[in-house]
């Protein structure tokens, strides 16, 4: 049986420009800063229930600011 893909998320900070529909996606993936950029939470690492929300807060993201990274 092949290994289970190993997600993460990086929100590139030089294109975000706050419009955090990541974070209305999937809460618990992405938190905000004092200026409502997101931020990936902690390491970035993708529960396996969470994959579905990551694939679609990247593909909802105006700026393509939000990059999933299949380890």
């Amino acid at each position: 049986m092949p290994p289970a893909t190993k997600l993460r998320i990086r929100v590139d900070q030089k294109k975000c420009q706050g419009h955090n529909r990541c974070h209305q996606i999937a809460p618990s993936l992405f938190e905000l800063d004092e200026f409502g950029n997101a931020h990936e939470i902690g390491d970035g690492r993708v529960p396996a229930a969470m994959e579905e929300k990551a694939w679609l807060a990247k593909a909802n993201c105006p700026e393509l600011a939000v990059d999933v990274i299949e380890d």
